[in-house]
């Protein structure tokens, strides 16, 4: 850990283990979307209904991958096929009130335990914290030629 970047990798390997921050360990899972649903939700939510195809672009997955995960949230109603509204051939996935409800909560209990974790920090750095985040996730997007449409 001589350099900045190397705790900087060792600090989001960390970060991603702390993600749905909301929940208590022997709650997940129960009633909580997964992370493949809710990021692909969140995505659909601000773009719009998407194909697979605009989705593995988006994402830079295999079709066959999107294929089992609009699949699952399928089955949990949580997404449906609709014709495409610009009149081309690909069917989209659109979010539906049940996709729309399970982002709201998951959204709002991830919010509400970033709030417990950070209660002892200042508006300020919490604000610094964000505009950091927004900029390394930005110059990700960039390098990856996937930026992702913020609302």
């Amino acid at each position: 850990m001589d350099k900045p970047t190397h705790l900087i990798e060792f600090e989001t390997m960390l970060l991603g283990r702390h993600l749905q921050l909301g929940a208590p360990r022997s709650r997940r899972g129960g009633g909580r979307l997964d992370r493949s649903a809710y990021t692909l939700l969140s995505r659909i939510r601000v773009q719009g209904p998407m194909s697979i195809g605009q989705l593995s672009e988006a994402f830079g997955l295999d079709a066959s991958t999107l294929n089992r995960q609009t699949a699952a949230m399928l089955r949990a109603g949580l997404v449906e096929r609709i014709p495409d509204p610009d009149g081309g051939i690909a069917r989209k996935f659109r979010i539906t009130s049940a996709g729309e409800a399970g982002l709201d909560a998951e959204r709002a209990e991830n919010i509400s335990g970033l709030e417990r974790v950070m209660a002892g920090w200042s508006p300020d750095e919490v604000a610094v914290l964000a505009a950091y985040l927004k900029r390394l996730n930005s110059d990700i997007e960039n390098l990856d030629g996937r930026p992702w449409p913020r609302p």
